[in-house]
């Protein structure tokens, strides 16, 4: 039932993935609406639940990799069935654990683990194995940009959810609705049980180590541990910042993070498509850069809830432009054949990130009583991001080729 009697469409694949990763992504980006009813309904500091949130960041990370070799070798529509179960589970514990190293681990392993299997790095392979290699960066443009509506449309669904039902029964609805939505949607992901792909045959070993000894690869795993670090300090800490600074209406930061999902939605989609006609590098370094840019003007103008509208705007139009744009540089480096692993293996250094920039934002809080430390050293990152991509080479690797056997 699981495997595919012939390739699938890219229509269909584009469709199931795009419900996939608008849900998974949806869902883990209002998180951060959770942080202060947790906090005092427990009476947690900040940092316990940032702490969680970190935790399952990292996690995600380290199992991406490993999710991805069961993609290119299981199937995709197989990890995502295992992403969904685990994700209604984590969302359960989250519901129901109330001692805080219990809450931590247990979201954390389960949540990360199903980020794994259902968004970016899994499903990448089966979008680069089916598309085109000319439509390529567009179908990563097409999938990004799903994950960003998810983000638009959850954000407020997220908060009603809280504020109408209460935060325990809002986790209890969502684990009903990723469990009805991506159990079928995985079904829309079956491959055929055998893929071949272009150019000598490797082992999986042997693509890492190809990767690992290759520097352009490392430049991107550099920076996309920025990339991490900067969207997710601002995703998770976001609300609680306005709400410091005196904008009390959560309707604030609801409507700056559904917008940052909105705009994103262009952003991603219109990165992609540039990816295809302009070097991808140049493209990465212009985000991270504009990034920093965009953070110092917001931290240097007086806030009000326009100024955040328009840095929410201005950051959507950036936030996840950098996954089609990285992904195409790996599939155009190394081919497709182990490209979610490939992809998972950069994506584990993107959640060091995250894991860093929840963390100090609850950390540091609690030491200093102020966001300034993490926002200063979200600048001083992205410039360090936009600084690296630069010299990263597009081409595709050139390989030896395998010696005949006798």
């Amino acid at each position: 039932m699981l495997t595919a009697s012939r390739p699938p469409q890219l229509k269909t694949v584009l469709i199931a993935a795009g419900a996939v990763l608008t849900l998974a992504m949806g869902v883990r980006h209002g998180f951060g609406f959770w942080l202060q009813p947790i906090s005092q309904a427990y009476g947690w500091t900040r940092e316990t639940f940032s702490l969680a949130m970190a935790l399952q960041n990292l996690m995600w990370g380290a199992f991406a990799p490993f999710a991805g070799m069961a993609a290119d070798r299981f199937g995709t529509a197989r990890v995502v069935i295992v992403g969904a179960l685990c994700y209604a589970g984590g969302l359960l514990w989250m519901a129901t654990v109330a001692q805080p190293t219990l809450f931590v681990i247990g979201s954390g392993v389960l949540i990360g683990a199903a980020l794994a299997c259902t968004a970016f790095g899994a499903v990448s392979g089966i979008i680069g194995r089916t598309a085109p290699e000319h439509r390529r960066s567009w179908a990563f443009g097409i999938s990004s940009a799903a994950s960003s509506f998810g983000q638009f449309v959850m954000m407020p669904v997220e908060q009603q959810m809280i504020s109408i039902t209460g935060w325990q029964t809002a986790f209890y609805l969502l684990a009903a609705l990723v469990a009805l939505v991506m159990l079928p949607m995985a079904f829309g992901l079956r491959e055929m049980p055998v893929q071949k792909a272009g150019g000598s045959e490797q082992s999986i070993l042997e693509a890492t180590r190809e990767a690992f000894a290759y520097r352009p690869f490392l430049l991107l795993v550099a920076g996309y541990f920025v990339c991490g670090f900067q969207v997710v300090f601002i995703g998770v800490h976001m609300p609680s910042y306005l709400k410091d600074k005196g904008i009390m209406d959560p309707g604030v930061a609801v409507m700056a993070l559904a917008l940052i999902g909105l705009f994103n939605i262009f952003g991603s989609y219109y990165a992609g498509k540039l990816g295809g006609m302009l070097p991808k590098r140049y493209l990465l370094s212009s985000i991270y850069i504009t990034r920093a840019v965009v953070i110092s003007l917001f931290l240097l103008a007086p806030l009000t809830n326009w100024s955040v509208y328009v840095f929410a705007c201005a950051m959507g139009l950036l936030w996840l432009s950098t996954v089609p744009l990285t992904n195409g540089v790996i599939a155009g480096i190394f081919g497709v054949k182990y490209l979610s692993m490939l992809s998972g293996f950069v994506f584990f250094s993107h959640q060091v990130g995250s894991f860093l920039g929840v963390w100090l934002g609850g950390f540091l809080f609690t030491r200093d009583g102020n966001y300034n430390t993490v926002w200063g050293i979200t600048i001083a990152l992205g410039i360090f991001a936009a600084l690296i991509n630069l010299p990263i080479n597009e081409k595709a690797i050139v390989r030896q080729p395998q010696p005949a056997l006798a």
